[in-house]
């Protein structure tokens, strides 16, 4: 058995029987950066730890309804989708590295690979990637990797963290991003056309957008086809239940967060990425792919046709470094689709757009309050614009107990009294009323 340093005498006294201190390990690190000693307070006992975690977890509002989205939504979940999910079966089952003895995973993948195909009317699909924003860097990878373009064109409607992210990991690539001005809440067609060229390998849009618009991207898809780019369109699952797909528009990829298909909001995560796309770039896909077929004696199967991760090919040849599955989250949004069904999905995303609408009337009718865009057809979310800075009027009705929006300064400076306002089916229309009231009482204050 190997030893092991468990003390720094031990540690000293191993260094030195190769000539080294402790100090020589961390030469390469400056003296001022280096920690110079924790300085922990002494250690509490259980009861007091519990006791003071429970005084942290208390300060967090946990009673508030919630009008908040952005990208994130309160949807009901069927107490069926975690009861089957916390299976022992499920739950430690982490990722199928050993693929021909986890036939239920594999079978529970392609099941979600299946319903993320129908969602999103695209040939294939993946077994699932880290959250929305991660999927839309490697939808971009994808693209430019089939194009060997290296320019891609956002459109700013599209969710800004997503934004940041992209920004993120591409400030030290060799790549051209090129960010399009909204115009008027709806995608920049002419900003977008006007910077289509041959170098071009995708443009990447949203529906709905960020402000909740519903966009039609058919011109979008033709325009970059002619010049031999990929369209990527960035989508809300749910609104796929009434709305158009990205395959039906020409989308060559299509991404999107699937937060919203049976997982908690849980303070940021984990969430799960979804993705799907044309046949022709199945092998440009990243993480995995599981397929069906037939074992020796004839009966059914399922095995892991795809693996194009570093861990199991050449490094020059790996589509991604995606080194998780998400499989857990990816079973809870199969477990939701199932129980939900084509008309559940189809009544669930219905009742977010006809609350919406509701929500969107009242609001509007309080003096003083309009809204920023004039858009025809809106899903579950709309932009209001306030007399006021509307992160302050966020934080009043908070202490009234409602998270009413999100305020869009943080990432459009040019629209500091603005709130994006988000309705889901959980929401009544008690609340939506009792939301209207408090707007306008803090707006009268």
């Amino acid at each position: 058995m190997p030893f092991v340093a468990n003390t720094d005498d031990q540690r000293r006294e191993m260094l030195a029987e190769i000539g080294l201190s402790m100090d020589d390990l961390f030469a390469a690190i400056p003296r001022n950066h280096r920690c110079q000693g924790l300085n922990l307070p002494r250690g509490l006992s259980e009861q007091a730890v519990r006791s003071r975690l429970a005084d942290i977890a208390a300060k967090n509002h946990i009673d508030l309804t919630l009008f908040l989205g952005g990208g994130f939504y309160d949807h009901f979940i069927p107490a069926a989708v975690g009861a089957l999910a916390s299976r022992g079966e499920f739950y430690t089952a982490y990722t199928p590295y050993q693929p021909e003895v986890s036939q239920g995973t594999l079978q529970a993948i392609y099941e979600y690979q299946s319903m993320i195909c129908r969602l999103t009317g695209l040939d294939v699909a993946n077994a699932s990637l880290y959250d929305g924003g991660t999927a839309i860097y490697e939808a971009m990878t994808m693209a430019m990797n089939a194009t060997r373009r290296d320019k891609v064109i956002v459109d700013d409607s599209v969710n800004p963290i997503y934004r940041v992210m992209l920004e993120s990991y591409t400030r030290n690539l060799h790549i051209e991003l090129v960010t399009t001005a909204n115009s008027g809440g709806h995608v920049n067609r002419a900003a977008i056309l006007a910077a289509l060229d041959d170098r071009t390998a995708a443009v990447i849009v949203q529906n709905p957008n960020f402000f909740g618009c519903i966009e039609e991207f058919s011109d979008l898809a033709e325009a970059a086809h002619a010049v031999g780019a990929l369209l990527v369109v960035s989508c809300y699952p749910i609104s796929l239940g009434i709305l158009k797909t990205p395959g039906e528009m020409g989308a060559d990829i299509a991404v999107g967060e699937g937060q919203s298909l049976g997982l908690p909001m849980s303070f940021g995560g984990p969430y799960l990425g979804f993705m799907a796309a044309r046949e022709s770039l199945v092998r440009r896909m990243p993480g995995r792919i599981v397929g069906e077929t037939e074992d020796n004696q004839g009966r059914r199967g399922f095995v892991l046709t795809l693996q194009a991760r570093e861990q199991h090919i050449k490094r020059e040849r790996a589509t991604s470094n995606i080194c998780s599955n998400e499989a857990l989250c990816a079973l809870c949004a199969t477990l939701y689709l199932s129980l939900l069904g084509k008309e559940g999905l189809r009544e669930t995303a219905q009742l977010c757009a006809d609350k919406a609408s509701y929500a969107y009337q009242r609001l509007t009718a309080i003096p003083g309050v309009k809204p920023r865009f004039r858009a025809k057809w809106f899903f579950n979310e709309f932009v209001l614009e306030l007399p006021c800075e509307a992160s302050e009027v966020i934080g009043r009705l908070i202490e009234k107990g409602f998270a009413a929006g999100f305020p869009l300064s943080r990432y459009y400076p040019d629209m500091g009294n603005c709130m994006l306002v988000a309705v889901t089916e959980k929401r009544t229309k008690p609340e939506i009323g009792m939301l209207a009231e408090a707007l306008e009482a803090v707006l009268c204050n």
